[in-house]
């Protein structure tokens, strides 16, 4: 199996560990749909995995399908970059009425991780579509209006 492979199996083994389930675990925890042998093929990538079953991982870890593919994606047009990074100094700058709710977001990010240096703070683009959520906007629409307000450099914007 290539790279890919590889790299997808790593994703269902961080997502696996992270639930704090071993490949027996699973066994167990779905009633034998999913054999440990066959989850640990996945994992390391000798074994490839239709979508479906993919899918269906997913719904079992609870998670999104996108968390089980591995890094590397292609963007689309309509992506904001992948790298996000918020200029906190700018953010303390501007009216609470404006950014609040990024504001919050950061801070709450910011204790998540103990990351307190109060310069810079990157988030992922997931995070930025859930902002776009609470502002009603796109993701697009969003990182324009945090470059505008200098929260985001301009080369955030994306390419397209």
């Amino acid at each position: 199996m290539g790279d890919y492979a590889k790299a997808l199996g790593s994703k269902l083994r961080a997502i696996r560990q992270q639930q704090g389930l071993s490949l027996h675990g699973v066994e167990q925890k779905s009633g034998g749909r999913w054999k440990a042998v066959v989850v640990g093929s996945y994992e390391r990538g000798d074994r490839a995995v239709t979508v479906q079953k993919l899918a269906e991982l997913a719904d079992f870890y609870g998670v999104p399908v996108a968390e089980l593919l591995p890094e590397g994606r292609i963007p689309s047009g309509s992506e904001p970059a992948t790298k996000i990074v918020i200029n906190l100094e700018r953010l303390q700058q501007l009216p609470a009425d404006k950014v609040g709710p990024l504001a919050r977001y950061a801070a709450a990010i910011q204790s998540q991780r103990g990351d307190y240096n109060g310069k810079v703070l990157s988030i992922r683009a997931e995070d930025l579509r859930s902002l776009a959520i609470i502002y009603d906007k796109t993701p697009g629409e969003l990182t324009d209006q945090l470059i505008d307000w200098g929260v985001l450099p301009p080369e955030a914007r994306p390419i397209g």
